[in-house]
């Protein structure tokens, strides 16, 4: 099931993808299922180089590895079982990039000369958007026909010699495993053969919140097109791109709640397709649509442990799914089989041969399906972005997946890209990173965050020089905002031994000292500082010596909102009392104020990663059955009273934000829902702004990692609370900062661990993009290296450099 492809980075090759060389990558998908039982598979009876092949599925992948398989060695037995004739297909047309062209061509160029004839191509997306169109060019992609593609690749196996035997179940794959010396199963989706061997592959299939029906239209769009529908029951989006001179792909879909509630889940297929027509009449042009085997469905996610089992591997869709919205299905599924054919011919057996195809195209599929989870997810929650200005909604959409970015875009086109920027308030030459941004009296002079890193290098709370120059020297690199590390409002607060400090004077002091050095030297540079107790995760190691490992000797009693260990056999906090919340509230007042005092700009509440005032938020690690457990408007409260009685002693015109855990990352813990209740409730007691981090609440945690992975929980605070968010977690290069800046989806981002590879990482990224404007100066005794030839300026004079 090809689908519509939004941007994948076809002329500039996407990262983490494979791009033509000499593999080639090409493209189709598989489908259909065949009879199984689950037995295990037997040893091939030719393991090192197999010639008897039983393919299950004759969708365009199974298809193309049987072409390549017996075009290497034209001697092979190949054999493709296929359920369904040869013309019974579902969908319409099928996308193609220019990058997946280019390896259809490299790897068999018949199978490419044939279908040559047939591609209808286009540059252009456009996104219909308000009454309004934006286009933007550059995109390079070509389409066909489904029916034409399976005819060519029919014509292609029978030509090579294939038998390919239509209209029939495939054997059990039991038989098959002992009869033939490979099997595949390009058994698609619903992979019975898959879900015959589940106890060896462990797949996970994951359903999502959209239906779609896959339709067409007997006219040919300019280009591909989006277009949203906003009903009385919800929001529709519509899909549509030409496959033929006279014809074109129509996907349409809504969440599930707007389909039930618009009698869609009664409707039949000509129904559907009638009310299909009528919503999106204006792109149709009043023309109607049209169906094939078309039905409402839920895209399924799949995902495998394992590939291969003995001489049975899975091939594309069977072995895992990307959404139709990247257009990278069918890429996949002929990647993989050019991966699989390349890896029997190289690999000197079956079994080596099998993990090398796995090995190489597991990266692939994970980068893929990262990016089209994140797409997925926007478009299901496309609601949030609706208001948004006209240009700057096309630019969020486009660059949804990640893997069409700020910079890149601005090379398919340039004018599209300036416009958005000249709507956002860029002033000319300005990068979206260096555009300054407001916090009640604070002016930050760029989106640029230093994020909190623990140090773990205080002695008795006090910061050193350690903390002077890991905080003066990344200042000095040109951020808008540095954070401190969770300083501690306790003794018993503290994580380690090593963490630092405001519980007393002489820490307030040290921390003066810092700040003072921040003010002096990088002037337009804030500094904040995170203010946090660090609950049950409390006495242990520094963090080389071992995370969240309890201290060997000297640990110190524990606190919690629950008497819950962080850790099966850690240290047990006692659960606070009224008494001791009372206390714990007032050492969060008292820090605040020697915060002030020490001249700090800004202060964040620290209420996220499993410390103590996340420990009451999350559900998992608060059990209390008084006033402060319960409900989520009961685990605010103490929270809450500790936020208000900060704000009470904090400057006015100084801003404070809140670092939450958007989610626990397991099963019955903060859900996204609760994030967006949290967010609200600290912005209604004052909080200017909230820092989105996720998990690290419980060790049991199953977080999904991925290139700015939590960025969708700030973009949706942002816009269902109305509110200010910081973004972090896996952002790293510039081109992520401005991307998800001009697209709305965070207000500031906040970078850790590339700061730590180089404190001048905003200055660089400055000089790299060719800026030298206000929101990154470069401080006077370092402006000689702004010049320097590594950052690509060659074509800028070199000042004088005296030399001591």
């Amino acid at each position: 099931m090809a689908g519509p492809l939004m941007p994948t980075s076809p002329d500039l090759p996407s990262p983490g993808t494979s791009t033509p060389g000499a593999r080639g990558g090409v493209d189709m998908r598989l489908r259909r299922g065949a009879r199984t039982a689950p037995t295990t598979p037997q040893s091939p009876t030719n393991p090192k180089h197999p010639t008897r092949i039983a393919i299950i599925g004759a969708g365009p992948a199974g298809l193309y590895a049987a072409a390549l398989l017996k075009r290497l060695n034209p001697s092979r037995d190949i054999t493709v079982w296929e359920r369904n004739l040869p013309d019974h297909t579902f969908g319409f047309g099928v996308v193609l990039s220019d990058e997946t062209l280019g390896g259809i061509e490299h790897a068999d160029p018949t199978v490419y000369d044939a279908l040559q004839p047939h591609f209808t191509r286009w540059d252009d997306i456009t996104i219909a958007h308000r009454n309004t169109r934006q286009t933007a060019g550059g995109h390079g992609f070509a389409a066909l026909g489904r029916r034409t593609l399976l005819q060519v690749l029919h014509a292609r196996c029978r030509a090579l010699g294939v038998d390919l035997r239509f209209g029939t179940e495939a054997p059990y794959p039991s038989w098959l495993c002992e009869t033939y010396d490979l099997v595949i199963a390009a058994d698609g989706v619903h992979s019975a053969t898959r879900e015959a061997y589940a106890q060896v592959f462990r797949p996970t299939v994951r359903t999502h919140r959209c239906r779609y029906i896959w339709l067409a239209a007997d006219f040919a769009f300019e280009a591909f097109r989006f277009e949203i529908a906003e009903t009385e029951h919800g929001v529709a989006q519509l899909h549509g791109y030409p496959y033929e001179p006279g014809a074109s792909t129509v996907i349409v879909e809504m969440r599930e709640e707007v389909w039930r509630a618009a009698g869609l889940d009664r409707a039949d297929e000509r129904e559907s397709v009638e009310r299909c027509a009528k919503l999106f009449a204006d792109a149709l042009g009043g023309r109607p649509l049209r169906a094939n085997n078309s039905t409402w469905t839920t895209f399924r996610t799949v995902v495998n442990e394992r590939w291969s089992h003995g001489n049975l591997v899975l091939l594309g869709d069977a072995a895992h799914t990307a959404h139709f919205s990247i257009g990278s299905g069918t890429k996949l599924a002929v990647e993989d089989a050019l991966a699989l054919v390349a890896s029997l011919e190289e690999q000197p057996d079956l079994e080596r041969a099998l993990r090398a195809y796995e090995e190489e195209r597991r990266p692939v599929v994970a980068s893929t399906q990262r990016a089209a989870r994140a797409s997925l997810e926007w478009f299901e929650d496309i609601g949030l972005h609706l208001d948004q200005p006209s240009r700057q909604f096309a630019f969020n959409l486009l660059t949804r997946s990640r893997r069409v970015t700020h910079d890149n875009l601005r090379l398919r086109d340039a004018h599209f890209t300036g416009a958005v920027e000249r709507e956002f308030g860029c002033p000319p030459g300005t990068p979206p990173m260096f555009t300054p941004f407001r916090l009640r009296g604070l002016t930050l002079r760029n989106r640029v965050v230093v994020s909190p890193m623990d140090m773990y290098s205080a002695t008795d709370g006090v910061p050193g020089d350690v903390h002077l120059v890991h905080l003066g020297a990344r200042a000095l690199g040109g951020a808008g905002l540095v954070m401190t590390e969770m300083v501690c409002v306790s003794p018993e607060g503290r994580i380690t031994p090593g963490c630092a400090g405001l519980w007393n004077t002489r820490q307030a002091d040290a921390w003066r000292r810092t700040v003072t050095f921040v003010h002096e030297w990088a002037p337009g540079t804030a500094i904040g500082v995170q203010l946090g107790h660090s609950g049950r995760k409390g006495s242990t190691k520094r963090m080389w010596e071992g995370i969240d490992e309890p201290l060997d000797t000297g640990n110190w009693p524990l606190a919690a909102a629950s008497p819950l260990p962080y850790k099966p056999g850690g240290q047990t906090p006692r659960e606070l009392s009224r008494a001791h919340l009372t206390d714990i509230r007032e050492q969060f007042a008292s820090a605040a104020l020697r915060a002030a005092r020490s001249g700090f700009d800004l202060l964040e509440l620290h209420c996220a990663h499993g410390y103590l005032l996340s420990g009451f938020l999350s559900p998992l690690t608060n059990r209390r059955t008084d006033r402060y457990g319960g409900s989520l408007d009961h685990r605010l409260r103490f929270p809450l009273e500790v936020f208000d009685a900060v704000r009470a002693v904090w400057p006015q015109e100084r801003p404070m934000t809140v670092r939450i855990s958007a989610t626990d990352w397991a099963d019955g813990g903060t859900t996204a829902d609760d994030a967006v209740a949290i967010a609200r409730a600290f912005v209604a007691h004052g909080a200017d702004a909230i820092d989105v981090s996720t998990g690290q609440v419980v060790a049991d945690e199953q977080p999904e990692y991925g290139r700015s992975y939590q960025t969708p929980y700030a973009d949706r605070i942002r816009h269902e609370v109305g509110v200010p968010v910081i973004a972090v977690g896996a952002i790293s290069s510039w081109d992520d900062v401005n991307s998800l800046i001009l697209a709305g989806r965070a207000d500031l981002c906040a970078l850790a661990r590339p700061h730590l590879y180089d404190p001048h990482w905003t200055l660089h990224a400055a000089a790299e993009q060719g800026y030298e404007g206000p929101g990154a100066p470069w401080p006077a005794p370092y402006r000689a290296g702004s010049r320097c030839p590594n950052t690509g300026r060659t074509d800028a004079p070199r000042p004088r450099l005296t030399l001591s």
